[in-house]
């Protein structure tokens, strides 16, 4: 799989080569908006990594133009930008999925994931069986009706859903959630309680769990639970 990233940040540029070609994907770097562009449209990748905050050209005309040129290569918006308005605008121009800065190397690869499974369907909705999360909203529905989920259980969802199909370690999961405030001695059964809660709320009585624990390692939901 070849992957362009896009950044003026050296030092973020080496550490997403790295975890990157660890994982065995071929990586390219461009840190400028007009060099990026000339790659795009001049060669052939499987996702692009593209910060909004360029010199020469912003991401938002690159992509822009990317999608005008008809190059429908899945694209993953990376940037200190929190605001739902930039995420709105570049889901609007034709990106994929975003992800505000700073972020963990596991997130990053699990919507790497799941947008190299979706082939770049852009459609911000993650879900399994009767369940629906909207990643651009933040909202989560069983059966058409709105759940009531915290911060650290929509979380924990959405993280699941991102890696849907493989088994994700209570580190992982830790570490999305909570990042570096974890603290394994303290708070180890911080997990176990938000998953026993956040199962409560989406599970139905007809149906099996749709969080699988698995055994010292972590846990799955199914693609077809």
């Amino acid at each position: 799989m070849n992957i362009l990233v896009v950044d003026d940040e050296l030092e973020l540029i080496v550490q997403l080569r790295q975890a990157l070609e660890s994982r065995k994907y071929r990586v390219e770097i461009s840190m400028n908006g007009e060099q990026a562009l000339d790659k795009i449209l001049g060669g052939a990748y499987d996702l692009i990594l593209l910060d909004i905050m360029l010199p020469r050209l912003d991401g938002f005309s690159v992509l822009r133009k990317t999608r005008e040129a008809g190059v429908n290569t899945p694209v993953l918006m990376l940037t200190a930008r929190g605001d739902i308005d930039d995420r709105i605008q570049g889901l609007d121009i034709g990106a994929d999925d975003y992800l505000a800065k700073p972020f963990s190397m596991a997130e990053l690869m699990a919507r790497i994931r799941a947008l190299l499974r979706r082939g770049g369907q852009r459609e911000p909705i993650l879900g399994v069986g009767k369940i629906k999360l909207d990643t651009l909203s933040r909202t989560v529905s069983k059966d058409g009706e709105d759940l009531s989920l915290t911060a650290k259980e929509f979380s924990i969802l959405e993280f699941l859903l991102y890696n849907k199909g493989s088994v994700v370690s209570r580190f992982n999961l830790a570490e999305h959630v909570w990042g570096e405030d974890f603290d394994p001695f303290s708070m180890s059964n911080f997990i176990d309680v938000h998953i026993k809660n956040l199962r409560q709320k989406i599970q139905s009585a007809d149906t099996t769990n749709i969080i699988r624990t698995i055994r010292g390692i972590g846990f799955i939901i199914d693609e077809a639970p």
